[in-house]
């Protein structure tokens, strides 16, 4: 059996525990012989001897059969018995090879950097222990000033955001709301150049129940999210004008953005304030510059259903599919995030132009109402020429590192032009690992270190996002 990077912390991985397994990588040492019996294999070449990995689902503990000489030049391939050890070992190290050997196929030495990395950065540079010295800092500044020539180079979008406080519930209703978060400050000084920002209309419905998940709790009155969702609107435009940012409503607006006005795309998480009415669409869309809309959020709604639930329509509705024509007529990006599969399905096939969904990350086999997507649920929307957001809840990247390869994962899958981010600023439940647009250069060269080239990093980062926007308005 073969493994591959992609497999680690996934359950391929785990099934192959006691099974005679491949794996190709690059031996990391800190011993200072020449020949070792125990060493870490990792998905890239160590920058120096003594360079080891600091992510345990970046690594596996290799236990040879017989001291290897240690090779740094070149990837080896291993065969051993694959162990899968407890997530509560005090190690830390989650897999081994035990019994490992070299294999030496023909042409393995020519297998390039990135085949081998599959998706899994170590990050070199970052994973180095020991004390910094000062011939550190040439190399951080060089890092950092290849993240912000990357970032410099494309038009930077976060497909989905609350920044600034925006879905607060408590903003929407209280007579003395409180103020805005900073939104444009932290844009200029990362770089992020536009946000799809989002209220959202079903909040009054639902909420974090004991199992810690969030679901609905009662159904809402007539006309009530359609207000709600008018007092969401007025309030996206009160921070706009607060804190200076530009509106985009076309793509010239989006090409704008580059030149480090921070701008707004107006978005709604959910199409609860439609309350099934299609023609809404255009309202929102010449009263609010709506431009992106995601058709549902956390309750079944007269569109469809949703992730976390238990399904009621088979997917999208017909009045799901009208509003999706109606947003391909005026220009209206499609978010199917929290859809089911079955309702990206339909939409797909609805839609003439490309879907976004806009906040995930990607999955084997999700679990029952997980809002992880598997690799079949992100092809459809790789097929339609659009872009899935990765998102950063820290119980799932624990580290910016970990989230760059996470989004190399899912560029596996679907290929370098359908994935860019999606932060969910402030609507997550739990922490995040990217909770500031003044990391953005920092996830910038996480993605560099990961393998990606510039041009690359730059259509994660945006540049697949600006495509779609760009087709949407067309």
């Amino acid at each position: 059996m073969q493994l591959r990077w992609t497999d680690l912390g996934n359950p391929r991985a785990s099934a192959a525990d006691g099974a005679e397994v491949d794996i190709l990588g690059w031996m990391a040492s800190a011993l200072p012989t020449d020949r070792v019996g125990y060493f870490l294999l990792a998905p890239e070449p160590p920058c120096c001897r003594g360079c080891l990995p600091g992510d345990p689902l970046a690594a596996v503990e290799v236990f040879a059969a017989a001291p290897l000489a240690v090779e740094m030049r070149a990837a080896v391939r291993l065969r051993g018995i694959w162990r899968v050890v407890p997530a509560d070992d005090p190690t830390g190290w989650r897999y081994q090879l035990l019994a490992a050997r070299p294999l030496d196929p023909p042409g393995w030495r020519a297998v390039s950097r990135r085949a081998v990395l599959g998706g899994g950065p170590l990050l070199c540079l970052a994973a180095c222990t020991g004390a910094a010295t000062a011939d550190d800092e040439p190399a951080r500044q060089q890092r950092e000033a290849a993240a912000r020539a990357a970032i410099a180079a494309t038009v930077t979008v976060d497909i989905h955001t609350h920044a600034g406080g925006i879905a607060s519930i408590r903003r929407m209703t209280s007579a003395n709301p409180p103020p805005f978060t900073p939104v444009a400050a932290p844009m200029r000084a990362g770089g992020m150049a536009a946000l799809c920002l989002a209220i959202v209309s079903d909040s009054p419905t639902h909420r974090v129940m004991a199992d810690g998940r969030i679901h609905p709790f009662r159904d809402p009155a007539p006309g009530e999210l359609f207000s709600y969702g008018q007092r969401g609107f007025q309030r996206l435009h009160e921070l706009i004008r607060e804190q200076g940012l530009a509106v985009i409503t076309d793509r010239n607006g989006l090409d704008a953005a580059r030149g480090g006005t921070p701008s707004v795309i107006v978005t709604s998480e959910g199409g609860d304030f439609l309350e099934g009415q299609a023609d809404r669409v255009d309202e929102a869309y010449a009263r609010w510059q709506l431009r992106q809309l995601q058709l549902t959020h956390y309750r079944v709604n007269e569109l469809g259903d949703i992730q976390t639930e238990a399904p009621v329509h088979g997917g999208l509705t017909d009045a799901g599919a009208e509003v999706i024509r109606r947003c391909n007529r005026l220009g209206v990006v499609v978010d199917v995030a929290h859809g089911t599969y079955d309702l990206v399905k339909r939409a797909a096939s609805v839609s003439l132009r490309p879907l976004v969904l806009s906040h995930t990350s990607l999955s084997a086999t999700p679990g029952p109402r997980s809002r992880t997507i598997s690799p079949q649920h992100a092809r459809v929307i790789a097929a339609t020429g659009g872009v899935i957001g990765v998102w950063p809840p820290a119980s799932i990247y624990p580290s910016l590192p970990m989230m760059a390869r996470g989004m190399a994962r899912l560029v596996d899958v679907v290929g370098v032009d359908h994935v860019g981010l999606g932060s969910d600023m402030q609507g997550l439940v739990g922490p995040s690992t990217f909770g500031s647009y003044e990391l953005l250069p920092e996830l910038a060269a996480a993605l560099l270190d990961t393998g990606f080239s510039p041009a690359e990093t730059g259509k994660l980062l945006g540049g697949n996002y600006a495509r779609v926007f760009a087709a949407t308005l067309a």
